[in-house]
């Protein structure tokens, strides 16, 4: 129980510090912080993004949160300079409620390795 209340306590710290820097003040939700997540590894800065390049960026943002894991594992850039991730172990099949909490603990991890907090 307390790992739960230390997660959510740092995953609100997390949106209203995001939020506040990226939305105005408007709560960001997971996804918000996701795409964030898939700009900052592109490493491009902010530009405008394709439809197509968004999902690629949050599908950058899930390989990265999720290495650690051991279900990815970084594999090359290509010539545009967009990173390329691996499959090592398929995703098991987990209910939306254990999906949520394995993402915003590897989203929390993530900022902890950058020192954001």
């Amino acid at each position: 129980m307390n790992k739960d209340i230390n997660l959510k306590e740092k995953w609100d710290t997390l949106v209203n510090s995001l939020s506040n820097e990226f939305a105005d003040g408007d709560d960001l939700n997971v996804d918000g912080i996701i795409y964030l997540i898939g700009v900052q590894e592109l490493g491009q800065g902010h530009r405008s993004f394709k439809k197509d390049e968004k999902i690629n960026l949050m599908h950058i943002a899930i390989c990265k949160l999720l290495e650690p894991y051991g279900y990815y594992e970084f594999d090359y850039f290509d010539n545009d300079g967009w990173p390329h991730y691996k499959t090592l172990t398929e995703l098991p099949n987990l209910k939306p409620g254990e999906q949520t909490v394995l993402i915003k603990e590897a989203i929390i991890n993530y900022f902890e390795s950058i020192n954001y907090f």
